[in-house]
């Protein structure tokens, strides 16, 4: 995570510059509290990414002799076809046509789109978890 903290660092490094020198040269305040809050949320980012390194250690793509095999892990489920992408379309297409038309096709369309999504959801519900992973109900081992 080192190499994601440094590149979000100077993002918001760049915010900041960018932001004080906006504001002393302008003197405008939308602009400069959108360049501030571009910086808070880079600067929130990189220190997410710092501690997450700090607390994980070095991963194999931020060492030198780091080998790709060692990101290597199962390979998930994947399923082969599903109907519910296309009753997901319909149901954003119908509720983008409701707010057109009316409220009753917006309603109708979100109720297509609410089934697609809950069947997209649990449309696997019911497989059994892949050898390897932890159980639902038992929390992950420490890393």
């Amino acid at each position: 995570m080192t190499t994601e903290a440094w590149l979000f660092g100077g993002v918001s490094g760049f915010f900041l510059g960018t932001g004080l020198w906006y504001g002393i040269w302008s003197r405008e305040p939308a602009g400069s509290a959108v360049l501030g809050v571009a910086f808070l949320m880079s600067a929130l980012i990189a220190a997410f990414f710092t501690r997450t390194a700090r607390e994980d250690g070095a991963r194999p793509e931020d060492r030198r002799d780091g080998e790709i095999a060692e990101r290597a892990g199962p390979v998930d489920f994947f399923p082969a076809r599903s109907a519910f992408p296309p009753v997901v379309g319909a149901g954003a297409a119908l509720c983008a046509l409701g707010i057109v038309f009316g409220v009753w096709l917006f309603l109708l369309g979100l109720g297509v789109l609410l089934a697609g999504v809950l069947g997209l959801v649990f449309q696997y519900v019911h497989r059994p978890d892949p050898p390897g992973t932890p159980a639902a109900g038992r929390p992950r081992p420490p890393r």
